[in-house]
């Protein structure tokens, strides 16, 4: 019943209450009572009602005229049995009139803004969207919202079901999941029964009861690998729970004393179970090759997410997976006609050294090997080195240009990108972008951008350097590989910047290699003359030094804001030695560099992630080793920008702490 026939039966009452009185009062002959003048209120009071009813009728009728004008009578009629309602409204968004399809449903706006009754109508008013769906306030009503072009009129459809249904449907998307036990297998080799018991019961054990407590499906896939299914009801609360198991993982592997932790994946997005595997398995051997200790996570056509990544990563490349890895490269080489080797821009010493070395390699099986190392820049230092041992380089190495090398290669031949993964990165796009056959080895965390279809990948982010890696594989290899002692000195440089000096991401491992290279004839004093600044290196890192200023008490920041170009590896070298200040635990350095580019060198002692910090302005690197380019941007508005990264950093940090510390009461 809509308001006119309220009106009516309210009006029929009054008029019923009046007659009645009157007769009763004409019954009882009270003495003084007039009954005349009753009677003609009576009949006034029948007229004047008459007289509202019929205007009120008018109005509505010239209502309905006037909606009718602006839709048409069909489109009106359509409209009102599709159960569509119907607003209008004046200049000043004020409801004038609703139908009665939004009168049955309690709405009370005439007179009233729009925007009382849902505020997301203002974005149909600022022509920002043509249509808008959202939840009535105060109600459980879902409406969508249309505006009427070149008219003030609304039209409002009732989702309220729809909108359930697919709130529904959205919570109950399958997501898929892998979890591994990072370096399992390695130790299960060398363990015994006892000891793998006390593994399996503090680490294997823990999952299954975290995916059970949160009605996961799983499933062992073998030793160390699990199968999850949930929903996305059920991943929101693993999000918010923020992946406890990581913690618990790590701290049950540290009570135990195994080098163990979890990586995990999780893909979502998507109904296709195929697209899912190919997701899931992507984003696992990207958590791994990152460090494992943390959860990748993707949603179909969005970038990975990154959950934990609080340790830095430990040694867990076996000398079984080291020689599996020499012998496929050494086929790989084996099967090419040439072979190219390119690294990143602007090349540093590992970079160099470690390209150097698998020239080498490839030469040693008598291929025909080119260094792509004449276009990319390189770093003054390395330039220096390069120069002092040029007449004995090029007598073993062919170095050319990317435009030269991108003509040369063919789809027999082979490329081995080292030092870099990430196809922006790259010191020799063109032959990058003309290879078939790609080799990959490379240390640091690996990130969503990848070189495309590689032929063999070896990333290992718990390595100080592609130099460590690339000596570790000069052993395993049938022919010998002639390394010389200048060759060996700038690998073994490449060592000591990457670790600088020993001090930083160096393992065993590490320092096996450094012996390993020290047999091949290095010169330790000749390696660190490599390394010695002049006079005006040693001035400039002295003035970038006095825009330092501490943060947070444990951290320094260094803003280099004179508008001067400065070179990156005197940047970098700074930030290495501002950790050497007392309670340093972490290291920003900010300038301009070359091509009107800000850069940022971040450096950690351990404790801060300067990988996360640089990775959330879009950056990279390593736990204790990261950095950052950024175009059309300022150091000041780079520095502030860093600052509240790190205070999100530190209150993420903190929230982590506390949920770790309280899971262990």
């Amino acid at each position: 019943m809509d308001r006119l026939e309220n009106f009516k039966v309210q009006l029929a009452i009054i008029l019923f209450a009046e007659a009645t009185a009157l007769f009763v009062l004409y019954m009882a002959g009270i003495p003084g009572v007039q009954f005349i003048p009753l009677l003609i209120l009576l009949v006034f009071n029948i007229l004047v009602i008459i007289w509202i009813v019929l205007k009120y009728e008018r109005d509505k009728e010239q209502r309905d005229i006037d909606i009718s004008h602006i839709l048409g009578h069909d489109a009106k009629d359509a409209l009102s049995y599709g159960q569509v309602g119907i607003i209008t409204y004046d200049e000043q968004y004020n409801a004038t009139w609703i139908n009665d399809f939004l009168e049955e449903r309690g709405v009370n706006i005439v007179g009233k803004k729009l925007t009382s009754w849902i505020p997301e109508i203002t974005d149909l008013f600022n022509g920002s969207v043509d249509e808008i769906t959202a939840k009535e306030n105060n109600s459980d009503y879902v409406y969508d919202i249309a505006r009427k072009e070149n008219g003030q009129v609304l039209f409002v459809r009732d989702v309220t079901k729809l909108s359930q249904i697919t709130e529904r449907y959205k919570k109950g998307a399958i997501v898929a999941g892998l979890l591994q036990l990072d370096n399992y297998m390695e130790i299960q080799q060398y363990e015994d029964e006892g000891t793998m018991a006390t593994i399996n019961t503090q680490l294997r054990q823990p999952i299954v009861e975290w995916a059970t407590q949160y009605g996961m499906f799983i499933r062992r896939l073998r030793s160390d690998r699990f199968l999850v299914i949930l929903d996305e009801e059920i991943f929101e609360k693993v999000v918010k729970d923020k992946f406890s198991i990581l913690n618990t993982i790590r701290k049950n592997a540290e009570e135990i004393e195994v080098s163990i932790t979890l990586s995990m994946s999780f893909a979502r997005g998507t109904g296709d179970f195929r697209l899912l595997d190919s997701m899931v398995n992507d984003l696992l051997e990207l958590a791994q090759s990152r460090g494992g200790d943390q959860a990748a996570v993707k949603k179909y056509g969005e970038s990975v997410k990154y959950y934990g990544g609080n340790s830095e990563a430990k040694e867990k490349r076996s000398k079984v997976r080291v020689r599996v890895m020499s012998q496929a490269i050494k086929e790989a080489v084996m099967e090419a006609n040439r072979v190219f080797v390119i690294g990143h821009q602007n090349m540093d010493f590992d970079c160099m050294g470690s390209a150097l070395c698998m020239s080498r390699l490839a030469a040693s099986y008598e291929k025909e090997v080119y260094v792509v190392s004449l276009s990319g820049g390189i770093e003054p230092q390395l330039q220096e080195a390069m120069n002092l041992y040029k007449e004995k380089l090029e007598g073993r190495h062919r170095f050319i240009s990317d435009a030269d090398a991108s003509r040369m290669i063919k789809d027999d031949d082979l490329l081995i990108a080292v030092d870099h993964h990430n196809p922006k990165q790259t010191g020799a796009p063109l032959t990058l972008e003309n290879a078939n056959r790609i080799i990959v080895i490379d240390h640091h965390r690996r990130s969503e951008d990848f070189i495309g279809n590689p032929l063999l990948v070896y990333v290992e982010s718990s390595a100080s350097s592609v130099c460590e890696l690339a000596t570790e594989f000069l052993p395993y290899q049938s022919n010998k590989v002639n390394i010389s002692e200048e060759e060996a000195t700038l690998m073994y440089v490449g060592i000591l910047v990457d670790t600088n000096r020993f001090k930083t991401r160096t393992g065993g491992r590490t320092f096996e290699a450094a012996a390993y290279l020290k047999n091949l004839g290095v010169d330790p004093i000749m390696a660190e003359n490599l390394l010695k600044e002049n006079f005006d290196e040693f001035e400039e890192k002295t003035s970038i030094m006095k825009y330092a200023r501490k943060y947070k008490d444990n951290m320094i920041i260094a803003a280099v804001d004179n508008h001067k170009a400065m070179n990156r590896t005197l940047m970098s070298q700074v930030a290495d030695s501002l950790l050497n200040i007392k309670n340093v635990e972490a290291s920003f350095v900010i300038g301009n560099i070359e091509d009107g580019r800000v850069a940022v060198s971040a450096r950690s002692k351990g404790i801060i992630n300067v990988q996360v910090i640089m990775e959330n302005m879009h950056g990279g690197g390593h736990f204790t080793m990261a950095a950052l380019q950024r175009e059309n941007s300022s150091v000041q508005a780079i520095n502030e920008e860093l600052m509240q990264v790190i205070d999100a950093y530190l209150n993420e940090k903190e929230e982590d702490d506390k949920d770790e510390s309280n899971s262990t009461k």
